[in-house]
């Protein structure tokens, strides 16, 4: 077979993979009102459901990082089609929350999987230039399947479909990509350089590692606190909540094509924390407006974490080189993990303020938007808490860089510059 035949197969089924774990983000958002109706399941009960979803990526992802020079991208990506159409199937013909909380664990670590194999196939495919280019492209795919899934589910629950055919609807791209995979030639991963595992480790346990892991931990709730709850929290606020998330997701992925430039001028911190701002200001305004207001709110909230994940992932690597691809793995791991711990917080946020508004006399919508509101006020807290770790961080990279600008001058060596 053609090499270029085979190298692009791959790439278009990384891709299709990482769209898979778009849909299983918005389509589960999309239905999660109709799983919480058809099998009695309280806010806390969706949250656990959704936790596991979040739970199962980063084990998947620590794992398969792990074993990636050892087994080869292509078990992972068998692993993890087998753990999608699992995870879709159960889901489809659970009995109850048992059976909810098994399936949307096998589909997180289905793209958990997905993150594993892939990133480090593509760069494995190409070298230099060519592989920054095509890895960009891969995952403008995440947040582009999570707009297309966005309009997807809501044109069929509009249509009337049940939940149960947007679940179908997730198989298409998963049997797509299992398809372009089956019988390719995948590459031989390459050995990575002499850096030792202990040398690694040593690395992640310095104080600006576990710094950018707290920071971590916080900017992925904030991205993907309101995102799962979209449906229940902005589904009385007068405005389409699945268009709202296919908004922020496409404006997102287009936030995230054009990244460079944007890093280059206002540097990485200078980055984040212009985006804890912005999506502190959004959240807040998703608490407080209604109408045609929230899409303005979704612009903003998008602005502002658009380009923390990514961001996140290149400071490890440009601030903790020696932590190399585990380190890069492990803080994304934790974003994951940090989403999973707070999505039970979150249902049990708008649990207890459900229970409030309701001894106060509402009911129907005005409820669900009082005890929607109130849920948002409450995640103001994560990047407002983001907004003083960022301003930190400025300051003391800003320090680290003078100090190492003057050891320079003295040795008369070359300093390695970075932006803060």
């Amino acid at each position: 077979m053609n090499e270029n035949v085979n190298r692009n197969a791959l790439f278009y089924g990384s891709c299709l993979a990482l769209i898979t774990t778009g849909f299983t983000f918005s389509i589960r958002a999309g239905i999660l009102p109709q799983l919480g109706a058809q099998f009695g399941l309280s806010a806390e009960q969706l949250g656990f459901i959704n936790s596991m979803w979040f739970l199962g990526f980063p084990i998947s992802m620590v794992i398969g990082g792990l074993v990636y020079h050892t087994v080869g991208p292509k078990i992972i990506m068998t692993v993890a089609f087998v753990c999608h159409a699992l995870g879709i199937l159960l889901t489809i013909y659970a009995g109850g929350y048992t059976t909810l909380l098994i399936s949307t664990l096998l589909i997180g670590i289905a793209n958990g999987c997905t993150e594993a194999a892939c990133n480090p196939m593509i760069a494995d495919m190409y070298s230099g230039v060519k592989m920054n280019k095509m890895l960009n492209r891969f995952h403008m795919w995440f947040p582009g399947g999570i707009l297309l899934g966005a309009l997807i589910s809501k044109f069929m629950t509009d249509l009337g479909f049940s939940w149960q055919a947007q679940m179908w609807f997730i198989l298409v791209p998963a049997v797509a990509y299992a398809f372009l995979f089956f019988g390719k030639t995948f590459p031989q991963p390459k050995v990575e350089g002499a850096t030792s595992l202990g040398a690694n480790l040593k690395a992640m346990i310095s104080p600006l590692y576990i710094f950018l892991i707290v920071c971590m931990a916080l900017t992925a709730i904030t991205e993907f606190g309101p995102g799962q709850w979209v449906e229940i929290i902005l589904g009385s606020s007068g405005a389409d909540p699945m268009l709202i998330l296919a908004l922020t997701a496409g404006l997102v992925a287009v936030l995230r094509f054009f990244a460079g430039p944007v890093v280059a001028t206002l540097g990485q911190t200078g980055v984040l924390l212009g985006g804890a701002i912005f999506a502190a200001i959004g959240i807040y305004m998703f608490s407080t407006v209604t109408g045609a207001m929230a899409y303005v709110a979704a612009i903003v909230f998008a602005l502002g974490y658009g380009y923390f994940w990514p961001v996140m992932v290149g400071a490890v690597a440009q601030r903790v080189p020696l932590s190399s691809a585990l380190g890069m793995s492990i803080i994304g791991a934790v974003g994951m993990f940090s989403s999973s711990i707070f999505q039970p917080i979150i249902g049990g946020w708008i649990d207890s303020s459900m229970t409030e508004y309701t001894a106060q006399g509402l009911t129907d919508s005005a409820l669900q938007l009082a005890a929607g509101q109130d849920t948002l006020q409450k995640m103001v807290a994560f990047p407002a808490i983001l907004i003083v770790l960022f301003t930190i961080l400025f300051f003391w990279q800003k320090n680290s860089k003078a100090a190492r600008a003057m050891e320079a001058e003295k040795t008369g060596t070359a300093e390695l510059a970075g932006d803060y």
